[in-house]
């Protein structure tokens, strides 16, 4: 699996304003519903009640929410980077500005599961965040992360 079978063009977001985590959480809940046919509401209580078990904030600036949809039939996600960085509870303390939403089938098997490493492994490396904040689109940023 590759980010690219993740990710598509139509799900980047660039200067994303939210005063707090779950009011961005909400608001890219509902971008991803749009994408994905479905309602806000078979979206946004997942990532929420996912976020209440521990922040999804890795550190380095950066949150993978993610959560695991019954309404869901392939891997789903939705990068945005953040016009101003946000407190997200991060493991390091940091604020957060990259903000990866990983949405899984429910069912997921092994393979899928292994998305949110993928996912994690990439945006771990300080030199995809330092490409990442620099791009100036979301066309950019998207060519950064595939």
């Amino acid at each position: 699996m590759k980010i690219s079978d993740l990710l598509s063009p139509a799900d980047v977001l660039i200067d994303v304003r939210a005063s707090n985590k779950r009011l961005l959480l909400q608001e890219l809940a509902a971008k991803a519903a749009v994408s994905l046919g479905l309602g806000v509401d078979q979206v946004a209580p997942y990532l929420l009640k996912r976020e209440e078990l521990g922040s999804t904030g890795i550190g380095g600036g950066v949150a993978i929410p993610h959560a695991r949809l019954p309404d869901l039939q392939r891997p789903f996600g939705l990068m945005a980077k953040l016009k101003v960085p946000i407190e997200f509870d991060a493991i390091d303390g940091q604020a957060v500005d990259i903000v990866f939403v990983l949405l899984l089938p429910a069912n997921a098997e092994n393979g899928q599961l292994g998305a949110l490493a993928l996912v994690a492994r990439t945006l771990r490396s300080s030199e995809i965040r330092d490409r990442l904040r620099r791009a100036k689109d979301a066309s950019g940023l998207h060519s950064v992360i595939v």
